[in-house]
């Protein structure tokens, strides 16, 4: 099998995988926020619900978490697997990058000081105003290098998808490896995640540059 001939095969996947990056991005990121918001409740019980499902998603491993998701309702309530298995998926990495994402937001409200949010009560801002036009502003500035290295990794751990038989770009690579004895899909699938990470990274670039005014 020729060079062409595994990259073309190989692009079948890619759009899965493609999948399961963008629609992390859409579920995570507001969720995170939510989350944050949650884990700095004053009120103790949702505080502590929510600190134990931090703990609890970014203390164990994604493709447990992924096995959980897909295979866990199965076992436990005896329901079918489904059969799309972009759903669960898309559930199990969503919810594991929320957890990442809240702790990243909760470092950058909670640097901000305390009398930003003083000055935005005496000019007559009410919470939600100061927190949008005010406070949020200045946290995606100070959060943006920490969420840009998140968001390459989930580059790289869209090919965990393999775990539950999801035939995205990764898989169907070490599919042909292993029927060509050849590494080189592997090395095509090197290839693909570096420069789909160079261009994440120049985005997440152009970000950071049109909110230096902040500094």
């Amino acid at each position: 099998m020729t060079i062409l001939t595994m990259i073309a095969k190989m692009s079948e996947g890619l759009g899965r995988t493609c999948a399961i990056f963008f629609l992390t991005l859409l579920f995570s990121l507001p969720l995170g926020m939510l989350v944050a918001l949650l884990r700095m409740s004053k009120n103790r019980a949702v505080s502590t619900v929510t600190k134990v499902y931090i703990s609890v998603l970014r203390g164990t491993p994604l493709m447990l978490q992924l096995l959980a998701v897909t295979y866990g309702p199965f076992y436990l309530f005896g329901l079918g697997v489904a059969r799309e298995k972009l759903v669960p998926v898309i559930i199990a990495f969503a919810l594991n990058y929320a957890a990442y994402f809240a702790e990243i937001y909760r470092g950058g409200i909670e640097s901000i000081g305390r009398g930003q949010y003083e000055a935005a009560e005496v000019l007559g801002y009410s919470r939600y105003q100061c927190f949008l036009r005010i406070i949020l502003p200045q946290v995606v500035k100070r959060i943006l290098p920490s969420v840009t290295n998140e968001v390459v990794t989930l580059v790289k751990d869209t090919s965990m998808a393999f775990t539950v038989a999801y035939q995205e770009m990764f898989t169907i690579g070490k599919q042909i490896a292993n029927s060509q004895t050849s590494f080189m899909p592997f090395v095509i699938a090197g290839v693909f995640y570096f420069l789909f990470n160079a261009a994440v990274a120049f985005v997440m670039g152009a970000f950071e540059k049109r909110l230096s005014y902040y500094r």
